[in-house]
């Protein structure tokens, strides 16, 4: 256990703290890619909805199951799912954008899981290395006959300190991430099916 902290840090929680290394680069990743795709410009891209109200006050219904076909974004996604069932009537249109919605909310949803996933399962296998660090702390002590010498017990202690701090060190970011998101997610999906609803209104049997 001698050695830098960085050493200490990075070796001291034996095979169960390189695991956790493992996972806190998959944690990483993870909020790296979320950041990505779970904003503003990809749920609700302004441009979008300005092309797509153009369409409609052009009269270019066409024009504009194509793009929102063509179109990644929760937005386009949705509308053009209303879109698809213009032919049954205002109701289906409504029907059809919230089934739409909630689909790809929950899809998102899903994919967001894995950083919950990993920040419960992380402090989990902190406590498996402590548990297995004293467990060799224990079977030292009776090699040595009840009187090892404190740097013999270094080893079973250190796999036992550190795999607990790694293990807290991934939850945290992780729960916070995982936080962050779903809330995000919820806010932007509940703008856009308000920005959805205002567009197809004109829709609306009566509305000129």
């Amino acid at each position: 256990m001698k050695g830098s902290y960085f050493d200490v840090i990075f070796f001291g929680g034996g095979v169960i703290g390189y695991i956790i290394w493992t996972i806190s680069v998959v944690t990483v990743a993870l909020i790296i890619r979320y950041a990505t795709l779970i904003r503003r410009a990809t749920i609700i891209p302004e441009i979008m909805r300005i092309q797509i109200q153009e369409m409609f006050d052009n009269k270019e219904y066409r024009d504009a199951i194509d793009v929102t076909a063509a179109d990644p974004s929760f937005l386009g996604y949705v509308v053009h799912a209303a879109l698809a069932e213009a032919a049954h009537g205002y109701p289906a249109m409504e029907r059809a954008m919230e089934e739409a919605s909630e689909e790809r909310t929950t899809k998102m949803l899903r994919g967001l899981e894995w950083l919950n996933l990993i920040g419960n399962i992380g402090p989990m296998l902190g406590l498996f290395g402590t548990v297995w660090g004293m467990i060799n702390v224990f079977f030292k002590i009776v090699e040595k006959g009840g009187m090892p010498k404190p740097e013999e017990l270094a080893g079973g202690i250190g796999i036992a300190l550190v795999t607990t701090l790694l293990g807290l060190a991934v939850a945290i970011p992780a729960l916070a991430g995982y936080a962050i998101y779903r809330n995000r997610i919820d806010s932007l999906t509940s703008e856009a099916m308000v920005a959805s609803q205002d567009l197809i209104s004109g829709f609306r049997p009566g509305k000129k």
